[in-house]
């Protein structure tokens, strides 16, 4: 089986069913007492928001809620997704990268953070988000929030900021490659746990294994998540081809 199809998806989720882990979103992680083993599927829909549905789908078929963020690029945004996607009972929170958009003008983006949450809030009363990685801009998005506080607009969390690494493990697929930093530029976080982990099944031999912590977070991106063997062999040649570009961005700015 290849890894990153839908296929191999469900395999995970079973993993951490067979292991005793009870599904929460972002949100819940931090309104409700916590169980003693927890996962949080965060989900980064950069684009394909048809593929965020079908995983969406897979999930709610399990029994199974997870935290999906959107863009408000055209790539990402699709207004029916979103309600398909809050329709199977998932969180729905904001993939903002509004400095990266606004160029570094604060002020604008500021506006534009403002904005494009409450356009989100109709669909979701949006509590949480996450950055965007805008690897092709020298903008980290992040650093609006060094003046600001993203409180006075009644969001609760965002994982680079508020999360325990050291207490909660985290997992990202971005380029398509589990917590590979050589092609990741900011989707990557300080941690004391030491996993070697380079394809799902690593992960789920982990899981079978009892090697995991008891909090973890995993953060996919659906469009790295095939439904058939073209669109499989597609994004691996993409993915393979910006992951060249990806390596030496990390290499200049490192």
């Amino acid at each position: 089986m290849h890894d990153f199809t839908l296929s191999m998806y469900k395999e995970l989720l079973l993993a951490l069913k067979n292991a005793k882990y009870q599904f929460i979103t972002f949100e819940e992680y931090f309104s409700e007492k916590l169980p003693e083993k927890l996962v949080v599927l965060r989900h980064d829909v950069d684009r394909a928001p048809g593929n965020a549905v079908k995983m969406a789908l897979l999930e709610n078929k399990l029994n199974i809620r997870a935290s999906y963020y959107y863009r408000v690029v055209s790539e990402s945004y699709d207004e029916k997704s979103i309600r398909e996607i809050v329709n199977l009972n998932h969180e729905l929170g904001y993939h903002y990268e509004d400095l990266s958009i606004s160029k570094g003008n604060e002020k604008q983006a500021l506006e534009l953070f403002e904005k494009h949450l409450e356009n989100f809030r109709r669909f979701y009363p949006v509590k949480t988000m996450c950055m965007h990685g805008s690897p092709m801009s020298k903008f980290d998005n992040r650093a609006l929030w060094q003046k600001h506080n993203y409180a006075d607009f009644q969001i609760i969390a965002e994982p680079y900021f508020d999360l325990d690494f050291n207490k909660i493990f985290y997992l990202t697929d971005a380029s398509r490659s589990w917590n590979n930093e050589t092609v990741t530029l900011r989707d990557k976080v300080s941690t004391d746990f030491q996993f070697q982990v380079n394809s799902t099944n690593d992960i789920i031999r982990l899981l079978q294994n009892k090697k995991l912590p008891n909090e973890l977070m995993i953060s996919t991106h659906p469009h790295n998540w095939a439904d058939g063997n073209i669109e499989w062999m597609k994004i691996m040649i993409w993915q393979g081809l910006k992951n060249q570009i990806k390596k030496i961005l990390v290499r200049k700015r490192a």
